[in-house]
């Protein structure tokens, strides 16, 4: 049976107090909307509907293109959410509402929540969770003697005994097409707050002798909806214990879990070793047996095996196999690093190609550059690559050795087996196998500074 999905992102958040809509502030490196959907096409939706509203605009950049936008204008309640999707819904789809600010829900939860509704033949299922404190959430209505669901009342209309009553509405459910369809233009606005309200459906179906279930789970976490910055720290946190067991699980050591950030699509090896303070970030891939030291930060790079990483930074590059970098080292992007080449302290590298072997110890600016194996690159060295209008490029080949404090003004091409004095600055090509040397020489001025007697 095909599956649509319908997720309900058009609310403001007016307690998250931002001007970002709520549903794009993000948890584990992406915004908590993302998350549902990924979760919704794990199950096998085909078709998705976001409908959108505060913030319209900036939620829809956010989308993949899978996911279509239905404008809800006017917020007037969940069902007139769903209300306004009605064009777009297949009567003969099961069709899953969802909320775009729950992002905890996981894929298998939303399997065996499907699978109740489907094995109960139902017109329609609810998922619920029972909560020491209900507070905010409406309550599950159940018959006493056959514990069969009656309806759901919002806490705002509610009895002070119906709040006594610890099973709560997730927020989430499940729909025969046809049956939703049928119902959703005999929803009213008698209520409290005068909206059109998803949860009538239910007790509408059951006015019309159709089944109606409730599935139950066991973890209420999965049902927990972000309104607050409170709310939103505590689903990162965990988001964080469900990636990091994942890792560990899979042969990653971490020294120190509650304290290592790993985003949720980032790839880790096994037998690598993470410090504590790490924030590994957004798609990064590392291989087997690295050693990510203490407050690194790895953001959309490829670190091949074998790599170790002390207190730096790398975005946006590449890392080759049994390379070590830092401490306080920083790779921006377009950095491009061979095998076994030694990055040091306090040196970075933007934009750069490093050949196999290569070293630059330390106190170093790389960038805009293309440098071969084996090449020396000594402390201080710059490579000069802006000319105040345009970056320009440095190549060097291999077996080069650059020493301390020189300057290479680009563009400029260094050849194999060169050799460039320390303190030079380079403004033209320099032959394979030269000795470049471009300082002026040195003249002592005999008692220059002696005091007058």
């Amino acid at each position: 049976m095909k599956k649509q999905a319908v997720i309900l992102a058009a609310g403001e958040g007016t307690r998250m107090k931002s001007a970002l809509p709520k549903v794009l502030h993000r948890v584990a490196g992406i915004p908590l909307l993302n998350h549902v959907i990924n979760h919704a096409t794990q199950v096998g939706v085909e078709d998705l509907l976001v409908v959108v509203g505060h913030g319209a605009e900036s939620v829809s950049r956010e989308l993949p293109e899978k996911a279509k936008t239905v404008l809800q204008a006017e917020q007037k309640g969940t069902g007139h959410a769903v209300i306004c999707a009605m064009d777009q819904l297949d009567p003969e789809a099961l069709i899953l509402i969802l909320s775009g600010d729950a992002p905890l829900i996981s894929a298998e939860t939303l399997e065996k929540f499907i699978e109740t509704h489907e094995k109960g033949n139902y017109a329609a299922t609810v998922l619920s969770a029972r909560l020491e404190d209900p507070t905010g959430y409406g309550r599950i209505l159940r018959n006493e003697e056959t514990c069969s669901l009656m309806g759901i009342i919002e806490e705002k209309d509610a009895t002070p005994w119906q709040k006594s009553i610890q099973e709560i509405n997730s927020g989430t459910y499940c729909f025969k097409g046809k049956a939703l369809l049928d119902v959703l233009p005999k929803l009213s606005q008698d209520n409290v707050q005068q909206e059109y309200y998803l949860t009538d459906t239910l007790s509408l179906l059951k006015k019309d002798d159709l089944a109606v279930g409730v599935c139950c789970i066991d973890n209420a976490e999965e049902i927990m909806a972000v309104n607050t910055r409170v709310q939103l720290a505590q689903v990162e946190g965990i988001f964080r214990k469900r990636i990091n067991h994942r890792h560990m699980m899979n042969g990653v050591t971490m020294l120190n879990p509650q304290n290592t950030y790993i985003d949720h699509d980032v790839v880790i090896g096994k037998d690598t070793v993470i410090e504590p303070g790490a924030m590994i970030e957004c798609g990064t891939i590392i291989g087997e047996n690295c050693h990510i030291g203490q407050n690194s930060r790895i953001s959309d790079s490829f670190i091949e095996s074998g790599v170790t990483i002390t207190n730096s930074t790398i975005t946006s590059s590449r890392v080759g196999e049994g390379t070590t970098i830092g401490p306080y080292a920083y790779l921006r992007p377009g950095s491009c690093i061979g095998k076994r080449v030694r990055i040091g302290d306090f040196v970075e590298v933007k934009n750069s190609i490093i050949g196999d072997d290569s070293r630059s110890a330390h106190l170093a600016y790389i960038g805009d550059a293309k440098i071969g194996k084996n090449v020396n690159v000594g402390c201080g060295v710059v490579f000069v690559n802006y000319d105040g209008k345009e970056k320009h490029q440095t190549t060097i080949g291999n077996n080069v050795f650059i020493g301390s404090n020189a300057n290479l003004v680009a563009p400029v091409t260094i050849g194999d087996h060169a050799f460039v004095a320390a303190g030079s600055t380079i403004t033209e090509d320099v032959p394979p196998e030269a000795l470049a040397i471009a300082r002026s020489r040195q003249s002592n001025k005999e008692e220059w500074n002696k005091e007058e007697q």
